[in-house]
C-alpha cells in the first residue's frame, strides 16, 4: 500500500499528535497520507475530503468513529485499519503502540482483508403526504434499531421474515444487528454473540413486555418486515428507528420497516491472526458471554 487516508475522531486526538505522527511515519517511508478530521457526528466524509486513490482509510478512535466512517465509505471501497483510541474497540485492529508495526505490515502487503455483512433499512410512512424518497433508506454495519419515542409508553410490533409473521409483542423496541453488531446493544439486550464472518441477522427484542419472546438468527438472505402497531387502541405509537445509532427517522402506527443484506460490505484490513473467542474473552474482561 502506498496511499492512506487518515480519518480522525478529534474528540480523541485532541491535538492531533498521533494523527500527525502516523502522517510523519507514512511520509518518510516514501508514501502518500492525507487526513480529515471529525470534530462531530454531523460531519462526513465526502469526495471533496478523500483524494483519488486511496488504497486504505486508517481510522483513530472507538468503534463508533469506526462505524461512521464504514458508513461514509460506502461508495468508495476503500478498507479500513481501526486504532482505537475508545473502550472495548471490537472494530478496531491495533491499539495505539503498536501502530508502527501495522503501517510496516502496511507497506509490505502483508494483511488480509475481512468482509464484513451491513444491512439496508427502508422506511414505508403509511401517510399519503409523505413520498417514497431514498431518504427513507439507509445502511448499517452494527445494528438497525426500531424503539419507543423518549419515554413514552410501550410499542407493539409485529415481526415478519419474509412475509410471515413471527411474533406480534409489546415492549421498548427490537434490534436487527448484523454479526458485527452481535457484541454491541444485541449483546446488552440479551442477544448471542455471532462470529463476524456469518452471514446472518440477529433479531432480538428489548425489554418485552412478555416471559415469551427470544432472539431469532435467520439468514441474511432473507427480508424482516417491522410493523408499527398502535399501543393503545386511542393512540398511535410514536417510535424511531435508527442506523448505527447516528441517523433516525420517527415512525407511527402502521410504519413499516424492511431490513435485507445491503448492496456494499464493509472491509476491515485484519493484521493479527487472533481468534475471535480470544478477542472476546479479552475485550470482555476475560469472560465470554
Amino acid at each position: 500500500m502506498d496511499r492512506f487516508l487518515i480519518i480522525t475522531n478529534t474528540e480523541k486526538d485532541k491535538d492531533l499528535s498521533l494523527t500527525k505522527r502516523i502522517a510523519s511515519y507514512i511520509q518518510e517511508a516514501g508514501k502518500q497520507a492525507a487526513f480529515f478530521r471529525l470534530s462531530s457526528i454531523q460531519e462526513r466524509a465526502t469526495p471533496q475530503n478523500i483524494p483519488e486513490d486511496i488504497e486504505c482509510a486508517v481510522v483513530l478512535g472507538g468503534d463508533g468513529t469506526i462505524i461512521k466512517t464504514a458508513n461514509d465509505l460506502i461508495p468508495y471501497d476503500i478498507p479500513i485499519l481501526g486504532v482505537n483510541l475508545g473502550t472495548i474497540g471490537f472494530l478496531a485492529e491495533i491499539e495505539e503502540h503498536h501502530v508502527a508495526e501495522a503501517l510496516d505490515c502496511l507497506f509490505q502487503d502483508d494483511y488480509h482483508v475481512e468482509s464484513r455483512l451491513m444491512i439496508s433499512g427502508e422506511v414505508i410512512y403509511n401517510r399519503s403526504n409523505l413520498i417514497k424518497t431514498t431518504e427513507n433508506t439507509s445502511n448499517a454495519l452494527n445494528d438497525i434499531v426500531i424503539t419507543r419515542k423518549g419515554l413514552s409508553r410501550i410499542i407493539r410490533l409485529g415481526i415478519y421474515v419474509n412475509d410471515q409473521l413471527v411474533d406480534n409483542f409489546r415492549g421498548d423496541g427490537v434490534i436487527i444487528s448484523t454479526p458485527t453488531g452481535s457484541t454491541a446493544y444485541n449483546l446488552s439486550a440479551g442477544g448471542p454473540i455471532v462470529i463476524s464472518q456469518a452471514n446472518v441477522m440477529v433479531i432480538t427484542p428489548i425489554c418485552p413486555h412478555s416471559l415469551s419472546p427470544r432472539s431469532l438468527v435467520v439468514s441474511a438472505e432473507d427480508t424482516v418486515k417491522v410493523v408499527v402497531g398502535k399501543s393503545k387502541k386511542t393512540q398511535d405509537a410514536e417510535a424511531i428507528v435508527s442506523f448505527d445509532g447516528n441517523k433516525e427517522m420517527e415512525l407511527r402506527t402502521d410504519d413499516i420497516i424492511y431490513i435485507k443484506k445491503a448492496q456494499y460490505d464493509t472491509k476491515l484490513i485484519k493484521l493479527n491472526h487472533t481468534g475471535i473467542y480470544e478477542i472476546l474473552q479479552s475485550k470482555l474482561n476475560n469472560k465470554i458471554i
